[in-house]
Parts: C-alpha cells; structure tokens; sequence
C-alpha cells in the first residue's frame, strides 16, 4: 500500500467553524472534506456537481494531515458588500447608503501543512501524483477561501503498513479521539493538547453525515499516544487516517 505526500502552504488559511456565524472562527487545519476539495482542485473534478467529494470521500480515499508550521490565529476585519436586491445600484461613493459590513473574521497566519492522500483506485493515485509532482493542478488550490491561494510542493509516494500493536507511539497527525484507546493519551511536559470537532464526511449536496473530535499538538509536535489503528510510513513516520 502506498500514500501520495505533498506539503501545502500560504500567507492565510481559513476554515469555517460550522457553528459560528456573525464572527467566523476557524479550524487550526484543514477538516477531511476541505482536503478532499484541495485533492479535486489538483486533480480536476468536477465543480458542478461536487465530484470530489466522491473521488476522494472517505468511501474511496483516506487522508491524514500533519502540521508543519504553529497554529497562530489572528483576527482581521472585512469588509462585505451587500449583493442582493437593487443596492448594487447604490453609488458606492454615497456612504450613507453603501450596503457595507465589517466583520471581524479569524485566520490562520503562515499556515503549512503536509497531506497525506491513500486511494483505492491506482490509477487516480497515478494522475494525483503527476500533477503534483508536475506542479500542475487543473484549478487554483486556495486554502478554506477562494482568495487564500496556496503553493504546494510533492514529496513523494511512500509505503505504509497498518498497524494495530496498541503500543504507545508517536503519532505525527492529529487522530480521532474515537481512535484513542482508553487512558491511551501519555501527557508529556512541553506539549499542549487540543481537542476540535471536525467535520469528517460530506455528500454531495455538502451536508455533513459525520461528525468527531480530533486531537492534535498545535504546534505540529508528535503525540505519543495507544491508539487502536495506525500507519507506519517507510519513513519511519507514524500517521493516522480520519
């Protein structure tokens, strides 16, 4: 078996919190649906119709992540404009009128992650890696919003074997909490540790069918943790899938 790594990075990255509203707060990485996106705009899906969250949903494709850079989170406001009804007719220079709205929005600052992608069909992995490697994706790849353009470099394809030993390792990549056998988490003094619930799968009318907390290290350090289901990379890394 093998996995297709690649790091992705930015100026700013935002991923909605699906329960924010009037002040969006962001996840610190990118949840599998988000990656399942970025992997469709290098592939090339098809927008119309959400197609990549069939490609690479969790039915077919598995995923992990991994951060390379601290999560800093910083607060910016901007500034929309309202697009309905007749007050795109109102002059812009009127300041009484101009249907303006500030929003104190969360980002994340010089986000960099690596991706780790599995699939069950080859000949998908085949094309995903040429394009990465090629450095040549069909779509613009953007980190949570069309305007936070990304860069992204390959890394190259690696085997991994599963693993279920229920010994403490380091984990690299955030995991389920569902994955984390009990009293399984080995606190260690330098390391923080955070807990998000993440959106895990999505069909294609984009509703999420699954939920679950992620625990991760903010500052991309590895967790020894028991978990009950890993994957050792021939790198001697230690990740494991949503």
């Amino acid at each position: 078996m093998r996995v297709a790594v690649f790091d992705i990075w930015g100026d700013y990255a935002h991923f909605r919190k699906f329960y924010t509203t009037s002040s969006p707060l962001t996840f610190s990485f990118p949840p599998p649906p988000t990656i399942s996106g970025i992997l469709g705009a290098v592939y090339g899906t098809d927008k119309n119709v959400n197609q990549y969250l069939d490609i690479f949903g969790p039915a077919n494709c598995k995923t992990a992540i991994r951060i390379l850079n601290p999560i800093k989170k910083i607060r910016i406001g901007i500034n929309l404009l309202e697009s309905k009804g007749t007050n795109l007719r109102v002059p812009m220079s009127d300041k009484n009128l101009a249907p303006r709205t500030q929003i104190r929005t969360e980002f994340i600052k010089d986000p960099m992650y690596r991706i780790y992608v599995a699939h069950t069909d080859d000949k998908v992995m085949d094309v995903l890696g040429e394009k990465l490697f090629k450095h040549e994706p069909v779509f613009s790849v953007s980190l949570g919003l069309s305007e936070l353009l990304a860069n992204f470099r390959f890394v190259g394809f690696f085997n991994y074997e599963i693993m279920a030993d229920q010994k403490p390792v380091e984990i690299c990549s955030p995991f389920t909490a569902e994955n984390l056998m009990p009293a399984g988490l080995e606190v260690e003094v330098g390391k923080k540790y955070f807990k998000e619930r993440l959106p895990i799968s999505m069909d294609r009318n984009r509703v999420v069918s699954k939920y679950t907390d992620v625990i991760f290290e903010p500052e991309g350090k590895p967790i020894k943790a028991r978990v009950l289901i890993y994957q050792k990379l021939g790198t001697g890394e230690n990740i494991a899938f949503f």
